[in-house]
């Protein structure tokens, strides 16, 4: 039913994480797939070998997210090289924390140029080659409906219009039957947020289910999302976070 053969999808930031786990399950289902890496250019290279093994076209792009020139020539590059491009999964982020006290408009515009912008520019670019049906998903965070602690404004605020921005492109590519949708992950065992950090003890507190995620249950959702058995989801927000919203 999740059959993506034949089908080419562009994973922005895929070289690790949740990003190098789409990219990995994606490929499993029959896709090739293009990743763009800011600086991790060894697990990039790692992430399209792992693909090419699997009998499917892969290719590590360098662009830096914070960059949306360096965005729009991924989506271009992508389209060029595999010859189309169906689904775009804006993955690539930032989490740069700090109170409002010491948060600078500097640091305002980083966060906003990656997890926003990025994300603009990536879609307005992946839509001049989509065909009709097809799919944008992007990556946003539990943190976007509630903070849930101090010192993550600028993250939060940055997810959170993310939401409004899934929600009216949606509207906007729905007769094209191009679906656009928005996964909420919770805490993901990373290397950005591994699970016996610091701060692991208060994040598995705040819980209904008391582990953190793995990348591979992200990649499950956007999968769903990406195949034909996600035809008719849009406009949604899916909250895959072990409950930390519920």
């Amino acid at each position: 039913m999740n059959s993506l053969a034949g089908k080419v999808v562009l994973v922005t930031g895929g070289s690790r994480g949740i990003g190098a786990a789409i990219a990995r399950t994606l490929a499993a289902h029959g896709a090739d797939v293009a990743i763009t890496y800011g600086t991790s250019r060894d697990k990039a290279e790692a992430v399209v070998a792992e693909i090419r093994a699997l009998g499917r076209r892969a290719e590590a792009i360098p662009a830096d997210a914070a960059d949306a020139a360096h965005v729009i020539a991924a989506v271009d590059k992508t389209a060029a090289s595999f010859g189309r491009l169906d689904i775009l999964v804006n993955n690539a982020g930032n989490f740069l924390t700090g109170t409002i006290d010491q948060l600078t408009l500097d640091d305002f515009e980083r966060t906003f140029s990656v997890n926003l912008r990025a994300v603009f520019a990536a879609t307005v670019q992946a839509v001049k080659y989509l065909p009709d049906g097809g799919r944008i998903v992007s990556i946003g965070s539990c943190l976007a409906p509630r903070a849930g602690r101090g010192g993550i404004s600028l993250y939060a605020a940055s997810k959170a219009a993310l939401v409004g921005l899934t929600k009216g492109i949606a509207r906007d590519l729905g007769p094209r039957r191009i679906t656009v949708n928005l996964v909420h992950p919770g805490p993901i065992d990373t290397d950005m947020n591994p699970a016996d950090g610091p701060r692991a003890a208060s994040t598995l507190a705040a819980l209904a289910l008391p582990a953190y995620g793995q990348p591979d249950d992200i990649a499950a959702t956007v999968l769903h999302l990406a195949g034909d058995a996600g035809r008719y989801i849009t406009g949604a927000e899916i909250d895959v976070d072990g409950g930390f919203n519920a």
